[in-house]
Order: C-alpha cells, then structure tokens, then sequence
C-alpha cells in the first residue's frame, strides 16, 4: 500500500477536538482537505502524525501546543484606551475585529473585556496553548515527483 511522505500530495478526512471534546474543525459531511505534506499550510503535529500512514488508515493523534497554534502569549493581550477606540465599532465581549498595522499586515483579534476605560483584546490564536486531539483517515497519497539529478 502507498505511504504518506515528506513531500507527498494528501486527501484525508479529519476531526479536530479540544482537550473538552469541542469540534473545532471537521471535514466529515464534506469534501477532505487536500494539502502537501510539509508545505507548512497545515499544523507540524498535523503532518507528522500523516507521514508513515497507508491509504485508507485511520488513526487518531494528539498534537501538542508547539506543534499545533503556538504557546498562549500574554503579550499579546491590549488593553486599548475607549477613548482610542473606533466610534463606529461597538466593543462587545468575543467580537473579532481585523486590526491593520502601519505596515498594512492584518492580524485578527478578539475582544476579551470591557470596561468603563478600556478594552481588553487577544491577538493570541483561539486554539494557542491548547494540545489538540486529530482523527484521520488517510483516503489518497499523491506522491511527490522524484528529482531528477540528470542536466
């Protein structure tokens, strides 16, 4: 049977839970996720737990902070003036907002706390500083093109 690789083309179905059993992404109803192992579009732990599998395996994997969203950085978390706060944007509690930087990057935040002064937001990743739970099966290896040395 075909072995996923460093390198290879993979479709695989896949459920992702929180440590409390929460879904946070599935593909099951729907069409699998196709992606290069190793292309770094899909977490490490992700892709490490695929190399080595065999088409139509299925297994389950636990993917450690590192390997998944990063640490949780406190950081990270402003608390901005309401006074500096835009007018037109209510600051409610688990709203996201995109926050452009001068250099024209966005990074999505959420708003954690609001008090009478201020307004807490976390640019922190949702699922930073949690080991998450993957199940996976494994529906199709496309392998990579050997490189040829030849001139």
């Amino acid at each position: 049977m075909t072995q996923a690789h460093h390198g290879d083309t993979v479709r695989v179905h896949l459920t992702g839970r929180r440590q409390d059993g929460r879904i946070f992404a599935t593909t099951r109803g729907r069409e699998p996720v196709e992606a290069t192992i190793g292309d770094g579009k899909l977490m490490s732990g992700f892709e490490e737990g695929v190399v080595g599998m065999t088409v139509g395996e299925r297994k389950s994997i636990r993917v450690p902070p590192e390997k998944a969203y990063g640490p949780w950085i406190p950081e990270l978390m402003v608390d901005v003036d309401k006074e500096d706060f835009p007018s037109n944007i209510t600051p409610d509690v688990g709203k996201a907002l995109n926050v452009r930087h001068p250099d024209g990057s966005v990074l999505e935040v959420v708003i954690t706390a609001v008090s009478e002064k201020t307004v807490t937001m976390d640019a922190n990743h949702p699922l930073a500083g949690e080991s998450l739970d993957v199940d996976i099966h494994l529906l199709e290896v496309k392998q990579a093109a050997p490189i040829s040395l030849d001139g």
